[in-house]
């Protein structure tokens, strides 16, 4: 009996929440978080004010979450993408990143009102705190993935360019206006990954003594 009674409220908590993102991600999008209202919140997710400071604190740990939640979104897509890459028995890391990348820019055009809003739109104070935060363990992923967890400076340097490449193709895939031209961005993302040169070609020429 207490076993089922826990698992009904937890299934009812889990609803709530996902209720109150839901709400929050349409509120948001129409209005910005400044002028983003907690009782149009509410309404829309049929619940009340009570409720949602009791699951999220208030307006701004409400947007942080649903932040979150986007974020782990993309993440997932991609983390499957190159599980599946890996199953189907691509061994080279710039397949796996491709995999990767297409993924998250796939995602980023399927939830983007979140991808804009959360790269130029207005938010609660620590929010960009915590998006370098979150930024700088992307980087940390996307350098294992692409150069074995390398720390030598060209290694660095390409997973720190293809990191921010990928973010900017976001962005350009969120403001696009048809899946067609999201596809296009997305070809030319991928297209840019594959030109970079091999890692060891870019270690010695950096590593070449001048002729100087």
């Amino acid at each position: 009996m207490n076993r089922r009674k826990s698992s009904w409220e937890w299934n009812s908590t889990t609803q709530t929440r996902e209720s109150m993102l839901r709400a929050a991600r349409e509120v948001f999008g129409e209005h910005g978080f400044a002028d983003a209202s907690i009782s149009d919140v509410v309404e829309r997710a049929g619940s009340s004010v009570g409720s949602l400071y009791h699951h999220f604190g208030g307006k701004a740990e409400l947007f942080l979450a649903l932040w979150e939640e986007h974020q782990s979104a993309l993440e997932r897509a991609a983390e499957s993408s190159v599980a599946d890459v890996r199953k189907g028995g691509a061994t080279e890391p710039v397949d796996h990143f491709v995999a990767g990348a297409r993924a998250y820019l796939e995602s980023a055009w399927e939830r983007r009102d979140l991808t804009l809003k959360f790269m130029d739109g207005d938010a609660p104070p620590g929010f960009e705190l915590m998006r370098r935060t979150r930024g700088r363990e992307w980087l940390r992923q996307n350098s294992a993935l692409l150069c074995g967890g390398g720390d030598t400076i060209p290694e660095r340097l390409t997973a720190a360019i293809l990191t921010a490449a990928i973010g900017a193709a976001g962005r350009e895939v969120a403001a696009c206006e048809t899946k067609a031209q999201a596809d296009e961005v997305i070809k030319a993302a991928v297209a840019l990954i594959r030109r970079l040169a091999p890692l060891e070609v870019l270690s010695s020429v950096i590593e070449a003594p001048s002729s100087a």
